[in-house]
């Protein structure tokens, strides 16, 4: 445990003092991840899929603000299905205009939730997207995790349904869109993923603000129980067909994720809890301190090394030295 405080000691100290370069870096990252994840479900567009434009724009992302990513990758996902048809296209960007309202509305900081949701859905741990949310954010972080849920099944269905819907081009517009709408919106298990993500944000949102102890563990632990309940009742009345066992590895591998996440944001020592009660002429205070688990890192210690005929040649001196003061 303690060579694990100390890694983490280290990474963060790397990080405060390279923050101006750490940030630039990471955003970098993020962009290159959400344009490849892009790239790899849709890249109809045969100019977005080249290396050097996708490069470019990750590089033009990282120094530019966060939401700037948003209209990225959202320009990427409508260009590519302007490839497929112009209905594909209009759909997409409508949902993402509506998408946009409610995110600047509710939740204006939280780029990096919106972008990784889907991440984490090719990842196959979905399920950390909830309880890193209600860890990290608000209980509006619930409009942020159905927007990146909305997204993800909007890019899959138009990734598994491209060539239908390419090839439907004896009918009309209006039906193509209904069509296409239908095919979104009305997947039953978008439904029941986005309402079990939005419920368990918020639940791990107010467990992890309790004022008991371990309320970090608690919050991701329940948190994962709940969503695993929700998605099975949901399953249930609606028969969506859910895998039961990738619900369940993908729920420990979200609880995982949180709880790396917990030991590098909100590791606390609560073995040396102190509670203080204290007053003034209004009130009666009680308070409890909990201390953050940390480590020294240990401070490199440089030692000279000389060779003999450098002792010698410094021993000759200082003997020298001597004679001459005491002839003086």
């Amino acid at each position: 445990m303690t060579t694990l405080l100390v890694a983490r000691e280290y990474i963060r100290n790397f990080y405060v003092k390279y923050e101006e370069y750490a940030i630039p870096a990471l955003k970098f990252l993020l962009a290159l991840a959400s344009l490849l994840m892009i790239n790899g479900q849709l890249g109809y567009m045969g100019q977005l899929n080249k290396a050097a434009a996708v490069l470019i724009v990750a590089l033009i992302c990282s120094f530019m603000p966060k939401n700037f990513m948003l209209f990225v990758a959202a320009g990427f996902v409508t260009l590519h299905l302007y490839e497929v048809s112009l209905e594909c296209a209009g759909v997409a960007l409508a949902v993402f205009l509506l998408l946009f309202l409610l995110y600047f509305r509710f939740t204006p900081g939280e780029t990096v939730m919106v972008l990784i949701t889907p991440l984490l859905f090719i990842l196959r741990i979905p399920y950390a997207a909830p309880i890193l949310a209600g860890l990290l954010g608000n209980p509006l972080s619930a409009v942020t995790v159905a927007c990146g849920v909305i997204v993800y099944y909007l890019v899959s269905y138009m990734s598994m349904n491209a060539s239908l819907l390419s090839a439907s081009a004896a009918e009309s517009i209006l039906v193509r869109i209904r069509e296409i709408l239908d095919g979104v919106f009305g997947n039953r298990e978008m439904v029941i993923i986005a309402a079990a993500f939005a419920v368990t944000t918020i639940l791990v949102y107010l467990v992890r603000r309790l004022s008991v102890d371990y309320s970090w563990t608690i919050a991701i632990i329940s948190g994962a129980l709940l969503d695993i309940v929700v998605i099975l009742v949901g399953d249930l009345i609606y028969d969506a067909d859910f895998s039961i066992p990738g619900l369940l590895l993908g729920s420990v591998g979200g609880a995982l994720v949180a709880f790396l996440v917990q030991f590098f944001r909100f590791n606390l020592d609560y073995s040396r809890t102190e509670k203080v009660q204290f007053e003034d002429d209004e009130y009666y205070y009680y308070v409890k301190a909990v201390p953050k688990m940390t480590v020294s890192t240990p401070e490199k210690k440089v030692k000279k090394i000389t060779t003999q005929r450098g002792n010698r040649r410094v021993k000759h001196t200082n003997m020298r030295d001597a004679a001459h003061r005491q002839r003086e």
